[in-house]
């Protein structure tokens, strides 16, 4: 990997980062469309429309930072290069700050935002606080136990022998999935679901990433926490509140059932004749 490859956004524009991403479209995808409510949230990752399937009326994308410009395409008819991303931000904020109010989103999902926060911590705090009680939170991760993990803890050996061999961006701080586990307990989440994906070696041409499909299939069965992309969904748990459902239909009282006399004197009983 070159050294020209120093961020997340230039990295997903590799072979291995667009395996990545289609993987993670799919799953998010498929995580968000079953969530109702009315307010969504993406923090970060314009690159990814992780809301795409979601159908709640307002739903919003948060950055850290603007994106760049995108450059006009040419007057001669050249093909321009490629822009990072065509999404553009509905506001620009502190993931330790959101601007929303305590108990106002119905959904946040998180693509990579964690270990690109300065304080993953403070993140998932304020992700609490704006949730509202049986919120989701979707969240994806680079997983450090991995090929593509093991890779990168060597690239960054070779860094201290003056070779720049890194393999996934160098910025950011990969969080275990464990590890993620256990900050979502503290805050009360209760995790729903999780999984692994691309098991596929670290490789950054597509001819050899296309060679090694099978491992794919292979890795969800025989290694599947070992996926160099770790996936999982949590709700907000609070205790003493219970969700109430709304009324579709209007249901009958149900009819009195006689109530039966029970201080009523029996009846006297005939005597025989003397």
């Amino acid at each position: 990997m070159s050294s020209e490859i120093i961020g997340l956004t230039d990295w997903l524009k590799t072979p291995p980062g667009a395996y990545l991403l289609g993987w993670e479209r799919t799953h998010f995808d498929e995580a968000v469309s079953d969530v109702f409510g009315y307010h969504a949230l993406q923090l970060g990752l314009p690159e990814l429309d992780a809301l795409q399937a979601n159908r709640m009326p307002h739903k919003w994308l948060a950055l850290e930072s603007p994106l760049p410009p995108v450059a006009p395409a040419p007057a001669d008819g050249a093909t321009a290069a490629p822009a990072a991303s065509s999404r553009r931000a509905a506001l620009l904020t502190d993931s330790g700050a959101l601007p929303f109010p305590e108990s106002s989103l119905d959904l946040v999902v998180l693509p990579h935002t964690l270990e690109l926060s300065r304080d993953p911590h403070a993140t998932l705090r304020e992700v609490s606080r704006v949730l509202v009680p049986e919120g989701r939170v979707v969240i994806s991760g680079l997983n450090p136990t991995s090929l593509w993990g093991l890779r990168q803890r060597r690239g960054h050996l070779y860094q201290r022998w003056g070779y720049d061999s890194l393999f996934l961006p160098k910025t950011g701080e990969f969080i275990g999935y464990w590890r993620l586990r256990d900050w979502l307990r503290l805050l009360d989440f209760e995790v729903e679901s999780g999984r692994f994906g691309c098991y596929r070696p670290a490789l950054t041409s597509q001819a050899w990433l296309d060679r090694f499909e099978w491992m794919d299939a292979a890795g969800e069965r025989w290694w599947p926490i070992f996926g160099a992309v770790y996936f999982l969904a949590a709700v907000k748990r609070v205790r003493g509140v219970r969700l109430l459902e709304p009324a579709w239909k209007t249901r009958k009282a149900p009819a009195a059932a006689p109530a039966a006399v029970a201080n009523k004197e029996p009846a006297a009983r005939s005597r025989p004749p003397a």
